[in-house]
């Protein structure tokens, strides 16, 4: 029994050794390790105080050769969850969600990222003909991250949908926007509604005169 302390001993010093720096978080779980070459590994949880009247937040995610990797989440600094987001390469990529303090969906967005380690990068464009038919184009790569897909703004009341917007590799997609009833009401509502005739001959017949009260049944107070 001796020996088998001592040799899980060994493991974990060894295990402990492959890194420059690290911190033993409050379930005995090694984060936000550096490794020999300096770059940040595994698990991690970053903290941001409060800067010139800008909230501060806490962030818990992986990193991968020192860059953000799949889903991040985001908390107020007394442990409201603000944000998940979904990151590639270190930038936001597909879907991430934001909440109000009271844990509220406000809004949701579509990102796409790019490998900062190519010059030329494709995406999958969905051809608004053809739903469901994909065609690759090739674009130069910012490494960075652009808008692509559906944004969604939602009212944190009723949890109904306020808003939509689509985007084309950054750029709003306009033919992508379904036409929506409410739209369309909307739109025949503002339109100036066209004056019978009738009422088109008196106006004419009564230019420049003194207008004349018309009795409409309304009781003054």
């Amino acid at each position: 029994m001796r020996w088998l302390f001592v040799l899980l001993l060994f493991v974990g010093n060894v295990a402990f050794c492959q890194w420059k720096d690290y911190m033993i978080g409050v379930k005995g779980d090694t984060l936000n390790r550096v490794d020999k070459s300096g770059k940040r590994q595994g698990p991690w949880v970053l903290k941001y105080d409060q800067v010139r009247g800008e909230p501060g937040f806490e962030e818990e995610g992986q990193f991968v050769e020192d860059r953000k990797e799949g889903t991040w989440r985001k908390y107020s600094l007394m442990g409201d969850l603000l944000a998940i987001q979904q990151y590639r390469w270190g930038f936001l990529d597909g879907q991430s969600q934001y909440f109000n303090v009271a844990g509220n969906i406000v809004r949701e967005e579509s990102w796409r990222a790019f490998n900062p380690d190519k010059l030329y990068d494709t995406v999958d464009v969905e051809d608004v003909m053809n739903p469901g038919n994909y065609s690759q184009v090739i674009i130069k790569n910012e490494g960075s991250s652009i808008k692509h897909g559906t944004w969604k703004f939602y009212d944190p009341g009723t949890g109904f949908i306020n808003k939509t917007e689509f985007y084309l590799l950054g750029k709003v997609d306009k033919s992508n926007e379904p036409a929506t009833l409410a739209t369309d009401t909307l739109s025949v509502a503002r339109k100036k509604t066209a004056k019978p005739k009738e009422v088109l001959d008196y106006e004419k017949k009564n230019a420049g005169k003194k207008k004349i009260r018309v009795r409409d049944g309304h009781v003054n107070y």
